[in-house]
């Protein structure tokens, strides 16, 4: 009996792989994306931006990043629309990525309250999704929990609690909780304090609001390297969630350029639901929608070309679409750069700390049209950050234009109260945030399911 039922597994993510989760086509000037999960098939669509586009998923994509609104294809679904709380938000990079997933089987999403210290990201948030509860607070403060035990042995000391009243009152109502705590600790960037920062318990602080709210549905999203942490965050997360009646946990890595996104960017999900599919047979995993979504990765070119506004450069005005100025040392990198046709600074143009093996060669890099984006970081608007020089222009990438390789649309606004914010919080916003595409793709094992 088990041998059949393993048989029997492998049969059905051989045919996902073999048809794949997403087919799309054209109708008229519109793209339609149908999603299929086994005997269940739902269909949404987006105006056509690029006619002269013969593919589908390129198509899609592309209007979608041009501001393009997607649609539920078909109308008068009777479906309440799926209730969200977003802890650690950022700018909701999260959110718009489960907003995209439930549109896709025909649902819409209810911002109930976001969580967050940064009153600007805050900000953002409220005016794309025109979140109820805005909430300014470290999400440590507003929910009171404790934690006996490590790792498999984890538990909570008692029930917890949600403090704040406004939150308190959305207890048992939520469908949907999604966090991304802070990944610093666990990034292999970090080299003071890899995998013993303080700040990764805040994961656990996560899985207590989801637990404190009796959400139906969880997404806790970090950097792949998260499974290392030595307190063993992750096993202790998945000991607290089932021990609190979470029967459905899923776990792994979503890889954006291996999906066909135009960015190598990496994220680790924990996915967990109270209640058990309703199609067993049919559920989806991370590994099933990674190997159904699998496709060749879209380029730099194809993301921001359209935004190349002229042969030279031209004057842009707002800080979306202007950099800082560059130091004399770093125009005459980047001008090295283009003399010579190189997307590789030679170490002897480097500043000593990046010369001989440097840990990061990507650094003062020329970024490649014909090739995913390396990982956009906060550091994007710096050449020593990483591989952020544009491929056609004398300077590094614009928010703009990392917003788009983001997978931010045009239509998601970061400028909300008539002033440009700081640099540093734009750059943050969109640095920190999870590219929509792999919050979609996140989010399907459970909307499709439950």
């Amino acid at each position: 009996m088990l041998l059949r039922t393993k048989l029997a597994e492998c049969q059905r993510r051989h045919e996902m792989h073999r048809a794949g989760l997403e087919n799309y086509f054209f109708e008229n000037d519109r793209v339609i994306r149908e999603l299929k999960v086994g005997t269940r098939a739902w269909r949404s669509g987006i105006e056509n931006q690029n006619k002269n586009e013969t593919d589908g998923y390129s198509a899609w994509w592309q209007s979608f990043l041009r501001g393009s609104n997607v649609f539920i294809e078909e109308r008068g679904s009777s479906l309440p629309p799926i209730r969200t709380v977003d802890a650690f938000c950022g700018c909701g990079g999260l959110t718009l990525g489960a907003g995209q997933a439930a549109i896709a089987v025909g649902r819409r999403i209810e911002a109930v309250a976001a969580i967050d210290v940064d009153e600007g990201g805050l900000e953002v948030h409220h005016h794309n999704f025109g979140t109820r509860h805005v909430l300014h607070a470290s999400a440590s403060s507003l929910v009171d929990f404790h934690v006996s035990g490590t790792g498999k042995g984890s538990k909570f000391a008692y029930e917890p609690e949600i403090t704040d009243p406004g939150l308190a009152g959305e207890v048992g109502k939520v469908d949907l909780f999604l966090a991304g705590p802070p990944c610093q600790g666990h990034s292999n960037l970090n080299n003071k304090t890899r995998r013993e920062d303080p700040r990764n318990l805040l994961y656990l602080t996560a899985v207590a609001m989801a637990v404190g709210l009796r959400a139906r549905m969880v997404v806790i999203e970090n950097v792949p390297e998260v499974v290392n942490d030595r307190s063993d965050v992750v096993t202790a997360a998945k000991a607290l969630l089932r021990a609190n009646g979470y029967v459905f946990l899923d776990s792994g890595v979503l890889a954006a350029h291996e999906m066909g996104w135009a960015q190598t960017r990496k994220r680790f999900f924990l996915i967990a639901a109270r209640q058990e599919p309703t199609s067993p047979e049919e559920q989806l995993t991370l590994a099933t929608v990674a190997t159904g979504l699998k496709r060749k990765a879209l380029t730099l070119g194809w993301a921001i070309g359209d935004l190349m506004r002229s042969p030279k450069d031209v004057i842009l005005t707002g800080v979306m679409d202007t950099v800082p100025a560059l130091s004399e040392e770093n125009r005459t990198r980047i001008e090295w750069l283009f003399q010579n046709e190189a997307y590789e600074l030679p170490n002897e143009e480097r500043p000593d700390c990046h010369k001989d093996g440097h840990t990061y060669p990507s650094v003062y890099g020329r970024m490649f049209w014909d090739k995913p984006a390396q990982t956009i970081t906060t550091g994007f608007l710096t050449p020593g950050r990483g591989r952020y020089v544009h491929t056609h222009r004398r300077r590094v990438i614009t928010p703009h234009e990392a917003a788009r390789i983001q997978a931010f649309p045009d239509s998601f606004c970061f400028v909300v109260n008539g002033h440009d914010p700081a640099r540093n919080a734009i750059t943050k916003w969109i640095g920190d945030a999870v590219p929509p595409v792999l919050g979609y793709a996140a989010m399907l094992p459970l909307l499709t399911a439950f």
